[in-house]
């Protein structure tokens, strides 16, 4: 990247710590396959497993976990083969949600992208319910109130790509997590699950639950990320903060104001000027934000996340999102805070 440009972007993917470099890089310089039988695949086994529980006191998870390619396979694995027959989820999940899940029933939310009521359709009779909610939505940094949803019983599967290695865990029976969100390498993450017995087998590595041998140079990365974690956010709330003051002098709208939100993640709608041609425009002056998901703002299509919250496609296509990092300054915001300020001034 170069040194000139300022990047926005840390919900789409965060750089990765120097610690998690150079734990992955020393695991690259002599490991084996953890399924060998040999000594030196003992040794690797050894290692994988003792990495596993590092990674679930780190969380401070206490059941099993499987290794896999990120959140979207956690996912996958989770809902895809979950050993329940119902699925209710909400039309403000990520689309590596909605993509498995195209028979779920959606719940409804509320103009911040909060649940409406899940306990009522949780509780229905002659089914076995899986919940599928997101902890931190990845567009509007939302925070659902996981622990203090009436869930009826209903196991509960919390997709915390967002809040992982930033925010305590919910107290879920499934969760998928992703490294390269917190300082870990990309193309690695994990599905931390209870019960086993929640889900179907497909054979191979993991205890049977996931097929590929393990990336465990990647693993011992994800790890050390999870390791080297400060207490940051507190400073991103103030920095937050500061931004939101700009941007609503400036004449902008902040998306769901006044739900709780992560620190980290915030949306601003600039009224007369389209998220195409706001991101052209910040790509030009040097600043890297996006439109939503880093999954699908290739083809910049609307949010679905903004139209459930009951948003008109002309509005929500104003809206860009900008996401910090550890190393996000004051003075970084305030750069960005006025090139956005210019630019609403053009657009009216």
């Amino acid at each position: 990247m170069a040194s000139d440009r300022l990047y926005l972007d840390h919900a789409a993917t965060t750089p990765i710590l120097p610690q998690a470099r150079a734990a992955m890089v020393e695991a690259m310089e002599n490991w084996s396959n953890p399924s060998s039988p040999h000594g030196d695949g003992r040794a690797a086994r050894a290692l994988l497993e003792d990495t596993r529980r590092r990674i679930g006191a780190a969380l401070g998870w206490g059941g099993q976990i499987i290794f896999t390619s990120g959140a979207s396979e956690a996912i996958a694995i989770a809902l895809g083969r979950a050993s329940f027959d119902r699925i209710l989820t909400s039309p403000v999940e990520h689309d590596s949600v909605l993509r498995v899940t195209p028979q779920a029933e959606r719940l409804q939310v509320d103009a911040n992208g909060l649940l409406l009521g899940p306990s009522r359709r949780c509780e229905e009779e002659g089914h076995e319910t899986i919940l599928a909610i997101q902890h931190v939505n990845n567009e509007t940094g939302v925070i659902q109130p996981l622990d203090a949803i009436d869930r009826k019983g209903a196991v509960l599967f919390a997709d915390c790509a967002q809040s992982a290695g930033k925010l305590p865990l919910p107290d879920a029976d499934m969760i998928a997590i992703s490294a390269h969100k917190f300082g870990g390498p990309p193309g690695t993450g994990a599905l931390l699950i209870k019960d086993l017995a929640l889900i179907r087998p497909s054979g191979g590595q993991e205890q049977g639950y996931r097929p590929g041998t393990e990336n465990l140079p990647a693993i011992l990365a994800m790890a050390a990320a999870l390791d080297a974690r400060t207490d940051w956010l507190s400073k991103a709330a103030i920095l937050r903060a500061r931004l939101d003051a700009a941007i609503e002098a400036a004449g902008g709208e902040i998306v769901a104001r006044n739900a709780p939100r992560i620190p980290t993640i915030a949306s601003y709608r600039m009224p007369g000027l389209s998220a195409r041609a706001q991101l052209i425009q910040f790509d030009l002056a040097g600043i890297s934000v996006s439109a939503g998901s880093a999954c699908s703002s290739g083809s910049l299509k609307t949010s679905h996340v903004l139209h459930a919250m009951g948003w008109d496609d002309a509005r929500a296509g104003e809206v860009v999102r900008v996401s910090f990092g550890p190393d996000t300054s004051e003075k970084d915001l305030d750069r960005f805070a006025a090139a956005w300020t210019r630019m609403a001034g053009r657009a009216r």
